[in-house]
């Protein structure tokens, strides 16, 4: 049996559209399909098995005049959450016009305060950034609750990117996002806590597991960075495929990267054999895709998260019928050494590997940099509500 037709979750690929068949159907048949959207109309389009967030989907689809009630939403419960954070929660008798039973324990009900006019403007500039980071956690689980409700699956999540480097503060984030989860009834079981996979990320997310809190570590660019994932007992791996490529052509000049030698499809192929060979439960989620040449060749992975034009440029190919390139009956041919990857190793494999470093750093610094635009755009609506 081939490895994508039982995933790791229990979950199979999707097999719903035969009507019409093309090569994103045919793709279903060996490989779960995720859409890498923030946008709900793309998600009711392609009906994918799940959907993963970030900063810059989020602020993407944070522009358009049909989320602006999610932010609205967001903006007075992140307020809310500030001001009952500033004084206790008082408990008292809650009355009842029914006859409390002689052996009925009493109940109580948690009243909460009566909160006072909420002027932003009047906060010092810490306070003010306590209530944006309130308002922003509360924004991307709007989107996520709202994917949920087209998704069978998983949601991912993206912690702070700023973060990345910060195992604490990464475990407190990651909880604070499913307890907002949870209070809006949606078990942690749904949610990925995506965390860039820096060593201490992936530290970060081997503490939550023992919690039972499941993680997407994103940014996977190494070989090695993949196994300390996997050895750390992780949920989900990202590795990026188009962006690799895009370091190999920048950097290596003359050389002609097809679908036979992309460099991106060769790690990502490379961590796929390795984790079945190993029988590593960690799922590999091709993420960065951009051609349909790379969707193909790695038909058969777990799971490819894949953008709304790729996944039409995939739909417009009627007729297409893929074969699986990632097979189980293929790993007896390859010779592959087990590497055990503690933090040293982890460390010196991505110093030797210039495109891994510079590729992992970039995408932190982009995704911090989208989170600080969404949040310059919070601030401003904050400060425009209260004059």
């Amino acid at each position: 049996m081939d490895a994508a037709e039982v995933q790791h979750d229990g979950s199979s690929p999707s097999k719903k559209v035969k009507s019409n068949p093309n090569a994103l159907n045919s793709l279903r048949d060996h490989t779960v399909v995720v859409a890498d959207t923030g946008k709900i109309n793309d998600i009711q389009k392609f009906q994918p098995q799940d959907a993963t967030t970030n900063p810059s989907l989020i602020l993407e689809a944070a522009k358009l005049p049909e989320y602006q009630a999610l932010i609205d939403d967001a903006i007075q419960k992140g307020i809310k959450a500030y001001q009952l954070s500033k004084q206790p929660i008082q408990k008292q008798p809650k009355r009842t016009n029914s006859r409390k039973k002689k052996d009925e324990p009493e109940t109580k009900e948690i009243v909460e305060p009566e909160l006072p006019q909420f002027n932003f403007n009047t906060l010092n500039p810490e306070e003010q950034k306590i209530v944006i980071g309130l308002i922003t956690d509360q924004l991307s689980v709007n989107f996520g609750l709202e994917i949920l409700k087209l998704v069978p699956g998983y949601v991912s999540t993206e912690v702070d990117a700023r973060l990345s480097y910060d195992k604490q503060a990464t475990i407190d984030k990651a909880k604070r996002i499913i307890a907002l989860y949870e209070q809006a009834g949606i078990t942690k079981e749904r949610i990925l806590i995506k965390i860039a996979s820096t060593w201490e990320g992936i530290q970060a997310a081997k503490a939550l597991k023992k919690e039972g809190i499941l993680c997407n570590m994103t940014l996977i660019f190494n070989y090695h960075q993949a196994l300390a994932c996997a050895q750390a007992g992780v949920r989900l791996i990202s590795p990026f495929v188009g962006r690799i490529l895009d370091w190999f052509t920048k950097n290596k000049s003359g050389e002609d990267y097809t679908k036979q030698n992309h460099p991106g499809v060769k790690l990502v192929t490379s961590i796929w054999n390795s984790f079945k060979k190993f029988k590593y439960d960690t799922i590999v989620m091709a993420a960065s895709l951009r051609l349909v040449d790379e969707a193909t060749e790695l038909c058969g992975c777990d799971r490819m998260t894949i953008p709304i034009k790729l996944l039409n440029d995939l739909q417009g190919l009627e007729g297409t019928v893929l074969e699986p390139k990632l097979k189980v009956e293929n790993l007896d041919k390859l010779n592959i050494e087990k590497v055990t990857v503690d933090e040293k190793t982890y460390r010196w494999e991505m110093n030797q590997d210039a495109m891994g470093t510079e590729k992992l750093n970039e995408g932190i610094r982009k995704f911090a940099q989208d989170l600080e635009t969404l949040e310059n755009v919070i601030k401003q609506k904050l400060t425009q509500n209260n004059q």
